[in-house]
């Protein structure tokens, strides 16, 4: 197969989308992962241990072509990652559903897929404030405080996505088909995905949004999530002090503040 194009899927720089052509002219493409300011081998090196565990288990999700100790190759998923600005109903529940079918998968921590106490791992906002690296407010710092009081919930050991919020979701029509960007998969409490899609989508949208989230969580997965309020916790206070608008910050305080409520 011969390279008829790339483009940059993030910035100019990894991942990035590869067009081919065969010899008997027809064509196809693939995503190529390689490291760059945003992506470690590391990181890279967990997409493939997840692809792996998807396929295995028959997720929706992109499927491994090819892997190197510091890049990989997976398929393209159809689909757009792009919500609405009005998400419908069905879209949050199949968005949870989406969710519920990767902790359908019990496992337990290894090298390249560790136990994971927090969404987006790689990142400790709340301890860089503790440690005094970014600034807090007595919001964060009364959240932090009770989070920090309470005993992590011990729940069961089950596959996780790591990183769920919109950019990370391929829809077909009105619903969540597939999850892709598994560079911060692990093992750990479902809470962990199921906390920061709802602390996502109440930023982006409204108080009604995570709501229906976890109905479709609770609808496919066949039982009550557990321990809500903490992990909405912990999601919210892994984001930066100031997030990307006034608007997201007032939202996300809106969303901890309703969840450390419940502590």
């Amino acid at each position: 197969m011969r390279v008829s194009a790339v483009r940059s899927l993030h910035g100019g720089e990894s991942p990035w989308w590869i067009d081919l052509i065969a010899s008997d002219g027809s064509a196809s493409s693939a995503v190529l992962r390689s490291p760059s300011s945003r992506i470690t081998a590391d990181q890279i090196a967990t997409n493939v241990a997840a692809l792996a565990v998807a396929e295995r288990h028959g997720l929706p999700a992109p499927r491994l072509l090819a892997a190197a100790p510091a890049a990989s190759l997976e398929t393209v998923v159809p689909g757009t990652s792009t919500w609405p600005a009005t998400p419908s109903l069905q879209l949050l529940r199949t968005a949870g559903a989406a969710i519920a079918r990767v902790h359908a998968i019990a496992l337990d921590p290894q090298p390249r897929l560790p136990l994971r106490p927090r969404p987006i791992a790689v990142d400790d906002f709340a301890g860089d404030r503790r440690a005094g690296r970014m600034p807090t407010t007595a919001l964060l710092r009364l959240a932090d405080e009770r989070v920090r009081a309470v005993r992590a919930p011990g729940g069961p050991a089950v596959f996780l996505h790591g990183d769920v919020w919109p950019g990370n979701t391929l829809l077909a029509g009105a619903d969540v088909h597939a999850l892709i960007d598994w560079k911060t998969a692990g093992v750990g409490d479902p809470g962990v995905d199921l906390g920061e899609l709802r602390k996502q989508v109440a930023i982006r949208y409204d108080d009604y949004a995570p709501v229906h989230v976890l109905a479709g969580w609770e609808r496919a997965a066949g039982a009550r999530a557990s321990n809500i309020a903490y992990w909405d916790a912990v999601a919210a206070l892994n984001t930066p002090t100031e997030c990307y608008s006034p608007h997201a910050t007032r939202r996300r305080d809106e969303f901890l503040r309703a969840a450390i409520a419940q502590l």
